[in-house]
């Protein structure tokens, strides 16, 4: 990280030069201001991240933006926390660049936003490499999860009907579900679009889940469903 002085004294460029190029390299993904300072994120063309991955990163973003920002206000610092492989949950991690938090994480893209930001713990988990979306799978990545205790899940999954989860394959659903045994608060990051579809394996109920974060274009029966099952759900954007 970075604070403004230091760049505007090595540019050789007023404060007010810097705010401007600051805010366009956070619009293209680049930067992220944080109090004090800003982090360099890196350049999305030279990414290593799966072309699939970065593909969803433009679907329904002002969706998921609103929710990543709703969901922040969950997360306090000093808090360990879980954040499952997704473009809704990067979009999180984002938001809690800067913050002081133990995070634990599966996901490739998340890890690598948290390189160069002294203020994270980071615990990546080991596993086979799914590059399809960047995460990691497998017996090793469970035996990883199995071994560890954290307040907040935060997860999001391929599609919720008629008050199921379900998610692209087996092995992505099988390292969710050690996930949740091992987590005290569950909360799921999904945007509108998500609910009234299905994908090929079953995950839980909507029973299993604490908290629903989504964006505000979810139609009241789905809004009914979730707090039908006993969820808190929150609304982003209202």
């Amino acid at each position: 990280m970075c604070d403004l002085d230091t760049l505007s004294a090595q540019l050789g460029v007023s404060q007010s030069t810097v705010r401007r190029d600051v805010e366009s390299l956070e619009d293209r993904g680049l930067a992220k201001r944080t109090h004090g300072g800003v982090i360099w994120l890196g350049d999305k063309s030279t990414s290593a991240r799966p072309y699939a991955f970065d593909q969803r990163m433009s679907f329904q973003s002002e969706s998921k933006r609103a929710i990543a920002v709703a969901a922040k206000s969950l997360v306090q610092p000093g808090e360990t926390i879980l954040l499952d492989g997704g473009t809704t949950t990067f979009y999180l991690a984002q938001q809690l660049l800067g913050q002081s938090l133990q995070l634990v994480t599966n996901s490739l893209p998340i890890a690598n936003l948290f390189l160069n930001d002294d203020n994270i713990e980071l615990i990546l988990t080991g596993g086979l490499l799914y590059p399809r979306y960047g995460v990691l799978l497998g017996p090793q990545a469970e035996s990883s999860l199995a071994s560890i205790h954290t307040k907040t899940l935060f997860m999001s999954v391929a599609g919720i009907h008629e008050g199921q989860l379900y998610n692209q394959n087996l092995l992505l659903v099988q390292a969710e579900q050690k996930m949740m045994e091992h987590s005290q608060r569950v909360v799921l990051l999904a945007d509108s679009e998500k609910f009234g579809q299905q994908a090929l394996a079953r995950l839980c109920g909507l029973e299993k889940i604490d908290t629903v974060v989504t964006d505000s274009a979810l139609p009241k029966d789905q809004q009914k469903q979730i707090r039908d099952a006993e969820c808190e759900l929150i609304l982003a954007g209202k």
